[in-house]
């Protein structure tokens, strides 16, 4: 299988930053681009300034007043990384979103890449391999299906310092199962062999999605107004953000990875590795019905940075606090890690990995459709001025 693959790239980072650089809207072919910094790796065709490392802090200097883990203290400058996009933003107007769209006849290919960070570290610790490439395929397809796009190949890249073929196949195998869970073709990826750039047993991963959608059905968030609901899709648990700063909270704490998630039947180890939620048929079947007029991948930045992205100028949103059940491992990161509210909110999904913004007529059909098929849950709402508050 590993010797058929179709090879795609040779350097990821100098790959990315050839196309940020080509694909200018000036040429009136890009519509839209989408750029991620995602610290400490850069990749093309994704989100935000990710925070896949670690912790946000919501003050200045990094530092928590209540003594608890933040974010630049971790080791991550988000500053940095916004600093970076914006100048980047300045080679080629038009980034920030959850994909990149493409003009094609009546249609837009849209486009996004990602990897699954740092959870690869527990990977390694816990030997759970065979899912890692579900969350790889996870972060790209629910990426695009923000648009409204239905996603159409997939392509992966794997490095490593030496080909461990057994090991290579899991990580392929869960590749495979994402794309059959996203309904999309894997077409092909790298298999890069280069010795003494990884530690033994340890690789990296990077995944590309490209879907398409009319051009009069994309979802782009223009029409959003106050009073309009907000919908949350739940969570499998962390997903594949923040992980840096779920070691560092490990690393602090009582408990291993082979012990008991306290108030769970499953290990912390197991419920950290769950592997992210796929959403594009759920996504797919709810569009379909009409009225949803923007889409948020819950993702690094949390609500704080990912919801307000799909609003027009002026607007924000109120989060029903106690409108979802945030799962136990959430609560325990925050307890062990001694975190602030705000840096939970703006690194985790604390239980929603995907919003959707309707009107209340809508809103009324989403939430009462899913009943026995989906969970769904109103979550907030929209109002006049920007940022998000909770209540």
């Amino acid at each position: 299988m590993v010797a058929m693959r179709i090879s795609i790239a040779t350097n990821t980072e100098l790959s990315s930053r050839f196309f940020a650089s080509k694909l200018n809207p000036t040429n009136n072919v890009l519509l839209n681009c989408a750029y991620e910094c995602k610290l400490p790796f850069l990749s093309m065709a994704s989100r935000r300034v990710s925070v896949n490392s670690c912790v946000l802090s919501m003050s200045g200097s990094g530092s928590s007043t209540s003594g608890g883990l933040t974010y630049k203290e971790a080791g991550v400058d988000i500053d940095a990384g916004s600093e970076l996009v914006r100048r980047i933003a300045k080679m080629a107007p038009g980034i920030g979103g959850f994909g990149g769209l493409f003009p094609l006849g009546d249609s837009y290919l849209v486009a996004g890449t990602d990897g699954v960070g740092t959870k690869l570290k527990l990977a390694f610790e816990t030997g759970i391999h065979d899912t890692i490439g579900i969350d790889l395929v996870a972060m790209s397809v629910n990426d695009i299906v923000t648009s409204g796009a239905k996603p159409l190949f997939f392509l992966d890249y794997f490095a490593t310092s030496h080909l461990e073929v057994d090991l290579a196949e899991k990580v392929i195998k869960g590749i495979v199962d994402g794309c059959q869970q996203s309904d999309c073709v894997l077409l092909g990826g790298e298999t890069a062999e280069m010795p003494d750039f990884y530690a033994a047993g340890e690789y990296d991963l990077s995944g590309f999605a490209v879907g398409i959608v009319k051009k009069d059905s994309v979802i782009d968030g223009k029409n959003i107004v106050p009073g309009d609901v907000l919908i949350g899709l739940p969570s499998s648990g962390v997903h594949s953000n923040g992980f840096s700063l779920v070691r560092r909270v490990l690393a602090q704490s009582d408990l291993s990875l082979k012990d008991q998630l306290p108030s769970e039947n499953t290990t912390l180890g197991e419920a950290l590795m769950a592997p992210t939620f796929i959403y594009v048929k759920q996504v797919l079947d709810i569009i379909s019905e009409g009225g949803v007029k923007g889409i948020a991948h819950i993702t690094g930045g949390g609500f704080t940075d990912n919801i307000p992205r799909v609003f027009p100028k002026g607007l924000g949103a109120v989060i029903y606090e106690d409108s979802w059940k945030v799962p136990a491992v959430f609560k325990w990161i925050q307890q062990a890690g001694r975190i602030e509210d705000s840096e939970m909110r703006r690194t985790f999904n604390m239980g929603i990995g995907m919003v959707l913004v309707v009107s209340k007529e809508t809103s009324h059909t989403i939430l009462e459709g899913g009943r026995g098929t989906y969970e769904a849950y109103h979550i907030g709402e929209v109002v006049n001025g920007e940022g998000v508050s909770y209540s």
